[in-house]
């Protein structure tokens, strides 16, 4: 007698897939809500508040997200998304690698100005700083991730950038500068976000081309200097 093949059930399977269709929908809707709600009421805003301001059940966040911790690794898969979107598409449509960077730290600050809350809420909770402490948060692979992705996009231009400088000063160079980079576009821009409006405050453009100058030619506040070691000055160091 022939095996007979296991029947499918089409209406059962149709059924399935616009069951999981539904719930995609209803779990990216609770995380736009929560985004809203995080926006308005800050980032130690709870899960019943969140809930509240969604027109929800906190059972309902509880049921699609788990917990809070769930709520910002899915929040935070979202928005870092976006930003590492937006800051691709910036250092692409820029002529030079200066620009490029320029084009990146504008988009970064434009970002986490827009919304401020949203932009603690991804990268802390609980005290627990996602940036810097990734292994430490839930949204520990989606940062990493987005880390590898602007390092990545920062170590090609400024290859090319130092191509005539000597072969130890390039190598050391790219394992080093992209990573303390985004600690320095990070430190400097939250320190801007966090100062009072006033007189002194820079422009979000005139802080992206200080941040910019700052990592291209120091503190000197010279355009013209790149702050690039020579050849001669490198011999000049090693032979005293």
């Amino acid at each position: 007698m022939k095996n007979s093949a296991p029947v499918v059930d089409s209406a059962e399977d149709g059924r399935s897939s616009r069951w999981n269709a539904h719930r995609s929908r209803r779990r990216t809707a609770l995380i736009k809500s929560a985004r809203k709600a995080i926006h308005r009421l800050g980032p130690g805003a709870s899960m019943e508040e969140i809930a509240s301001s969604a027109g929800t059940s906190k059972s309902v966040f509880y049921r699609y997200f788990g917990d809070k911790a769930g709520l910002q690794q899915a929040m935070g898969e979202l928005v870092i998304g976006q930003m590492q979107e937006k800051l691709v598409a910036a250092a692409r449509a820029a002529d030079t690698p200066r620009e490029g960077l320029h084009a990146m730290v504008s988009a970064y600050l434009q970002m986490a100005e827009t919304s401020p809350h949203v932009y603690a809420f991804v990268t802390r909770t609980d005290g627990v700083d996602a940036l810097s402490n990734p292994s430490g948060s839930p949204v520990s692979g989606t940062m990493s991730h987005f880390f590898a992705s602007i390092r990545q996009m920062m170590e090609e231009p400024m290859r090319t950038y130092l191509q005539n400088q000597p072969a130890a000063y390039l190598q050391t160079t790219l394992a080093y500068w992209p990573t303390a980079a985004i600690g320095h576009v990070r430190a400097a821009g939250e320190l801007w976000l966090g100062t009072a409006d006033g007189p002194d405050k820079p422009g979000r453009e005139d802080m992206a081309e200080n941040i910019t100058r700052w990592l291209f030619a120091g503190i000197s506040n010279n355009s013209q200097d790149t702050g690039i070691p020579s050849r001669s000055d490198n011999r000049g160091t090693e032979s005293q």
